[in-house]
């Protein structure tokens, strides 16, 4: 998959492009909705023997229209997006920067430039997506502002027990740590790139050595507390217990949650390489113990839960 990333106004050059079927939309999270737009597409796509391409933005809309918003969390930072998309079978991936510029577009002129101009000649778009100044464009309205240049086709929405499918909801499931509803919606595990720093080494101390997580400050994570996990490194795939928190046994004065991984029946020097943890279910709520044999007693049971929860 290529990915080529724009600002308002591109320079790239209509007659050089490859006749191409575009999936668009923001797609944070890239949920069960996300892949019907995105595989319709690709789909779409080899039928006609063109090139496929989803195009979205970064960073979110947000950022730059709402004052008290500095900084967004995503579902799928875009390291991630980008290789979700690679196992969809996407051919290239645009990245749109979002910036007042491009917000101040009206409907007519975001088509042509980033429609018409990438040479997209099948759209695909969710029915809520929406385009050009406040929003103002839409797929009732895509096929005026196609000036006949190319075909389209819109996705309803996509439900899940009776729900509209949606990224809030993934968010808000994250947010009370009900990992398999959020995965459910994704359509596969919550998913997070780490690289592997140095901690305190307590871990080592008390029977448990943790690898100790750099996580991207754009990725979301679920609610604190202690998780069962999957880890993949070099192509392998560990069970593990995962604790997200401030570890009020040993600090008072943190306020900023980290992440450590306990890989299960695993003991090799791994820093400074990266870990990409699977997030599957919540085992309980982070807390302070009365010294660290009552801690090791609590997690010889989360030990014992993760395992169970793995082998059923």
């Amino acid at each position: 998959m290529r990915t080529i990333e724009l600002t308002y106004p591109h320079t790239l050059v209509l007659e050089e492009l490859p006749e191409t079927v575009a999936a668009i939309g923001f797609f944070d999270g890239i949920h069960i909705g996300h892949q019907s737009v995105i595989k319709t597409a690709v789909t779409h796509a080899r039928t006609k023997n063109m090139e496929s391409a989803v195009i979205t933005f970064h960073p979110h809309p947000s950022v730059v229209l709402k004052k008290d918003t500095q900084h967004v969390e995503y579902i799928t930072p875009l390291r991630e997006k980008q290789e979700i998309l690679r196992q969809l079978d996407v051919d290239r991936l645009y990245i749109i920067t979002f910036n007042k510029a491009l917000a101040s577009q009206e409907p007519q002129q975001f088509v042509d430039h980033f429609i018409i101009g990438l040479n997209i000649k099948h759209l695909v778009a969710g029915f809520d997506f929406s385009y050009g100044h406040k929003g103002q464009g839409n797929m009732n309205k895509i096929e005026e502002h196609s000036r006949g240049a190319f075909s389209y086709s819109t996705i309803d929405k996509v439900q899940l027990n009776n729900e509209k499918v949606s990224s809030t909801k993934v968010r808000e499931y994250l947010k009370t740590g009900e990992m398999k509803k959020a995965n459910d919606i994704l359509g596969r595990p919550l998913s997070i790139h780490g690289i592997v720093v140095e901690g305190d080494k307590r871990g080592r101390t008390i029977g448990y050595p943790t690898a100790n997580l750099e996580i991207n400050s754009d990725a979301l994570l679920p609610k604190p507390g202690v998780y069962a996990v999957k880890v993949l490194y070099r192509n392998e795939v560990y069970e593990g217990m995962a604790n997200l928190g401030v570890k009020p046994t040993f600090h008072s004065d943190i306020d900023k949650p980290s992440v450590e991984v306990n890989i299960l029946d695993y003991s090799n020097d791994i820093y400074g390489e990266e870990l990409q943890i699977e997030w599957y279910y919540f085992i309980r709520e982070e807390k302070k113990f009365n010294g660290v044999e009552e801690l090791v007693k609590e997690i010889e049971n989360d030990e014992r839960l993760i395992r169970n929860y793995f082998s059923s």
